[in-house]
């Protein structure tokens, strides 16, 4: 097995690798287990959050054994940057790879457990949450951090966004880290980020003008193309939807 730790961890390895060869029996699930499967394990008085991958297809086999990272090693890669730029993420514990001579198999990332309130998703079902546009225009500050860190997180989706209360204020935390881009971001590409996150209207109406004043452009601008690109994400998601329905796929 090739393994990572995060410096926090190194004194522990030995305990973290008893409780990964016993992932499949131990543990409470997270998740249907589907595709990948979460579990939270115990070590000591701490939580870990364990997300194992399932085993890819043959040509990621190939890749991700001689020519790419893995999505375990992108996760801690990923989540390390984000901490050490001010981001909110569970605080990583190590990537964990098993490979033979010819092809790579699973793959494992533990984080430490963070016991949110709740997730963006529920601002989505219960229209009346509390301070619900105080956290839409927070979160929409927070996304906005990430784009002036040069921070493209692709699964930017309502099940990713970890939101705890502190006191008066709500902090936010990225989860399922392992697609993101480090580049200096369009406008386009900052609305787009936008899209996965909410087919709401009015919900798009806050974060729009939050944005707006956030970066000084336009809100009728923003509004717009956070719209657009909001109804064109939806029409692909459904589309796709209605065609593996039709083909009984998935």
């Amino acid at each position: 097995m090739n393994f990572q730790f995060s410096n926090k961890y190194k004194d522990q390895q030995e305990a973290v690798l008893n409780l990964l060869s016993n992932f499949e029996n131990e543990g409470e699930m997270l998740n249907d287990g589907r595709r990948n499967v979460i579990k939270v394990l115990r070590l000591d008085d701490q939580l870990l959050n364990v997300k194992s991958f399932k085993i890819p297809n043959l040509v990621n086999r190939v890749a991700y054994k001689f020519f790419r990272k893995s999505k375990a090693e992108r996760s801690f890669e990923n989540a390390s940057y984000l901490l050490k730029n001010g981001i909110g993420t569970p605080h990583p514990v190590g990537f964990f790879e098993e490979k033979n001579t010819l092809l790579f198999n699973k793959s494992y990332y533990v984080s430490e457990q963070l016991d949110a309130d709740i997730t963006f998703r529920s601002l989505i079902l219960d229209p009346n949450y509390p301070n619900r546009e105080e956290i839409l225009r927070k979160f929409t500050a927070f996304t906005h951090l990430l784009h002036e860190n040069n921070i493209l997180f692709k699964d930017h989706s309502p099940g990713n966004t970890l939101i705890k209360k502190n006191g008066d204020d709500y902090d936010f935390f990225l989860v399922d880290l392992n697609r993101m881009e480090f580049k200096d971001l369009t406008f386009d590409e900052r609305i787009i980020n936008f899209s996965r996150i909410t087919s709401k209207k009015d919900m798009v109406a806050i974060m729009s003008d939050e944005y707006a004043k956030l970066t000084g452009l336009d809100y009728d601008k923003v509004f717009s193309q956070m719209w657009k690109y909001t109804a064109v994400f939806q029409e692909k998601f459904y589309r796709k939807k209605r065609w593996k329905k039709r083909f009984k796929l998935g």
